[in-house]
Parts: C-alpha cells; structure tokens; sequence
C-alpha cells in the first residue's frame, strides 16, 4: 500500500465499509457470489478509489465485474450514508479483479509440475 498517510487511512475505511456493504447490503445484487476486498488505492486528492475484488465462486468473474460496474451507483450512495460524517467527499468507485490468488496457484502448479533430478552425490 503505497500513498501518504491520509490516503492509506481513508482507504483502510473505503475498504471496511465496502466489505460490510457487500456482506450485508448488496447481497441480493450480486448472487451467490463471495467478495472479498483485497485492496483500496486513492488518489492523491482522494476523489477516486481503485478497490481490487477477489471472487469466489464465481464462474464468470468478468459478469460480476459488471454487475458491480452496473450497481456502482448504488454502492456508492450507501458508502456515502455510512461515511458522510467522516469525508467531504464520497470518491467514485473503480472495481478491479485482484488476481494475485490466481497468479500464486499458476505459479505453484508451475513449481510442482517441475522436474528436479536429484543431485549426483560427489
């Protein structure tokens, strides 16, 4: 997490108050889908936040991407209920997939899948 304290303090809130909006709020929006935020980046004038999404079980991760996209609004106004007291203002939301679980597995298939001789004793 990179930024200076203000935007990592406001992102720890952006990503707490996402997650519980998407726990309880937005459940019936998105389906038997799990969402978990794995990041929250702001930009330096805190008017837009980058949240990274890992899904599971999700068979078609690019379809709940866009139903998030379509209920941004939605998310945004109850974000703005629950945070209104604390900021001046309400960022917009831009949902990305997180991919680094993915990557990971890839890479230890990857590692597993080698094949190591062992070493010629001396």
């Amino acid at each position: 997490m990179s930024g200076t304290v203000r935007q990592q303090k406001f992102a720890r809130l952006i990503q707490k108050e996402l997650s519980d909006i998407f726990q309880r709020d937005q459940r019936n929006a998105l389906g038997n889908v799990f969402i978990t935020i794995v990041d929250v980046r702001m930009s330096p004038d805190l008017s837009l936040a980058k949240v990274y999404i890992s899904m599971m079980l999700a068979p078609d991760k690019k379809a709940v991407l866009a139903k998030l996209d379509h209920h941004k609004k939605e998310i945004r106004k109850a974000l703005g209920d629950r945070i209104r007291n604390q900021a001046r203002i309400i960022p917009e939301l831009a949902f990305f997939i997180d991919e680094v679980e993915e990557n990971a597995q890839r890479m230890d298939d990857l590692l597993k899948g080698l094949h190591i001789p062992p070493a010629e004793p001396e």
